[in-house]
């Protein structure tokens, strides 16, 4: 039997199926190739932000590390001076004389003798009611008292003859009596149905017209002395130790702006309101060319004599925040090559008082010949150094600028 020989291969290994090789799939070598490459971008922009930041890092820390120039500011030496002193209330105007003309008694109107807006003395007469009731009346009481007059007069003759009794004189007497108490009454109803401007003043407008029937205390017309009036406002009860009568009132009111009116304080209520614990006061003012009217709004200021020797500081110099008043107060530190006094800017907390004309007193915190910063503090912080560029403080322009 033939075996067959190793270096030759069997027919039945020929008639095979060919051994094959597994390969990635073209797609899925991009898509790895493409998770590469994005792999590779993310590490190179990482590292550029973390270098990047250490860069940053650094500038920040030299800009910060090197020597900032002295800030430039305004400054001012506290002094002292004398304050003026006020005490600041709202009220209202009201007029010393001013009432709503109406008729004593009920009647219908037949004439109307004022102009609307009029200016009226007093005694003028307003309006006329049908009065010609009380003159017939008049007539009567007349006629009564002249016959009772005559028939007095001749039975007084004869009484004295005593050719009359005394009784008769008496009756004649209260006849005459009764007739001129009747003619008194008629009078004064007709005196009261001639309605007149109780005072001098100005007229407000007609309420009524012609032929219209008024009842007892129908408003005609309002009448108001514009010549004097009274301003009427509040203060706090303590306010009351430094209030006096004749002290000065300053009068502002809305319809003038910038305009001040002089008063005098002259009626202190002598009881407190309970709710509000408030004294209400009153100034009296004259107003010969009638601008203020009764019933504006009004500021008032009471004028007290003022306090020598308050530390002072324009209200520039003073920082206000949430954590209180403060200023800068500028110590001398060295000088520059030019010679320049340089200064550490001390941040000092204060306490103020009452404020004027952009001048605010200073009760606690500075002292006088110090020097404080007047503009230009919102550059600097606690411990900066500054340099005083300019002196006095900022001033509020005349006039806005439009938006």
């Amino acid at each position: 039997m033939d075996m067959p020989s190793p270096n030759k291969i069997a027919p039945e290994s020929l008639s095979a199926e060919p051994l094959t090789v597994q390969r990635p799939k073209p797609r899925r070598w991009a898509l790895i190739r493409m998770m590469i490459i994005m792999a590779a971008i993310l590490v190179v922009i990482l590292a550029g932000l973390y270098f990047f930041e250490k860069f940053k890092e650094g500038m920040i820390a030299g800009f910060l590390s090197a020597p900032r120039p002295p800030e430039p500011v305004a400054a001012i030496t506290v002094a002292t001076e004398s304050m003026p002193r006020f005490l600041d209330g709202i009220g209202t105007v009201r007029a010393v004389h001013q009432v709503t003309v109406s008729p004593e008694l009920a009647g219908r109107v037949v004439k109307i003798m004022f102009e609307s807006g009029a200016s009226v003395n007093s005694g003028d007469p307003l309006l006329q009611l049908n009065d010609e009731p009380e003159q017939a009346d008049l007539a009567t009481f007349k006629a009564q008292a002249r016959l009772a007059e005559v028939t007095l007069g001749r039975n007084r003759k004869l009484a004295n003859q005593q050719y009359t009794a005394q009784q008769t004189v008496d009756q004649n007497e209260s006849d005459l009596a009764v007739a001129q108490a009747g003619m008194t009454h008629s009078q004064a109803i007709i005196s009261q149905k001639l309605v007149r401007a109780p005072f001098t003043g100005q007229l407000g407008v007609r309420q009524v017209e012609v032929g219209q029937f008024l009842s007892a205390g129908t408003p005609i017309v309002t009448l108001t002395d514009l010549d004097n009036l009274y301003v009427d406002f509040t203060l706090p009860e303590q306010t009351r130790a430094d209030l006096t009568v004749g002290e000065t009132v300053e009068i502002r009111v809305d319809a003038f702006k910038g305009r001040v009116f002089q008063a005098k304080l002259t009626t202190i209520e002598p009881q407190l309101d309970p709710e509000m614990r408030s004294i209400k006061v009153q100034a009296s003012l004259d107003n010969p060319q009638h601008l203020l009217l009764p019933g504006m709004f009004a500021a008032a200021r009471v004028v007290l004599a003022s306090q020598p020797d308050v530390v002072t500081l324009p209200e520039t110099a003073v920082d206000y925040s949430a954590y209180g008043e403060s200023v800068f107060i500028l110590k001398p530190k060295s000088k520059d090559k030019s010679g320049q006094q340089i200064y550490t800017a001390e941040q000092t907390f204060v306490k103020t008082g009452t404020r004027h004309d952009g001048v605010v007193a200073i009760t606690e915190g500075v002292k006088p010949g110090e020097l404080v910063v007047s503009a230009g503090q919102v550059k600097l912080q606690n411990g900066a150094e500054a340099v005083v560029s300019g002196s006095g403080v900022l001033e509020t322009p005349a006039t806005t600028p439009n938006n």
